[in-house]
């Protein structure tokens, strides 16, 4: 993996910089728990994302002040209760990048259900 800054900084700007990958971690956590609860409950999903927009302290240290994470999630039949319970399972219990960093950043959650119409295997 090739992390790197801009050239004000003294990068070169060919490779992601820590903070972005601090982001990629959290969505990644999150997101391989909600999809993996949502499996257990056996929910047909044919495709999933998460989708995370962030904002940063406009002073050093230009700390994540907020992060929102957007679940979508396609699939034939998808309950939405149990979309919920996924991402409530995830942000309170498993996804140890979550529960790391609400301590000090505002982080909500939401989530769209595509139908796909058809039965799908769930992604791996």
């Amino acid at each position: 993996m090739v992390i790197d800054g801009p050239p004000e900084a003294g990068g070169n700007n060919e490779g992601a910089r820590p903070m972005e990958l601090v982001l990629t971690g959290l969505g990644a956590c999150a997101a391989f728990d909600v999809l993996s609860i949502l499996k257990k409950s056996h929910q047909k999903v044919a495709d999933f994302r998460a989708e995370l927009e962030a904002e940063r302290a406009e002073s050093i240290p230009k700390v994540f002040t907020r992060i929102h994470i957007h679940f979508v999630i396609e699939g034939s039949g998808i309950n939405p209760s149990a979309v919920q319970r996924a991402i409530h399972l995830s942000a309170t219990k498993y996804c140890s990048a979550t529960i790391m960093l609400r301590e000090s950043v505002d982080i909500t959650h939401d989530f769209e259900i595509v139908e796909t119409g058809h039965d799908s295997a769930p992604p791996s």
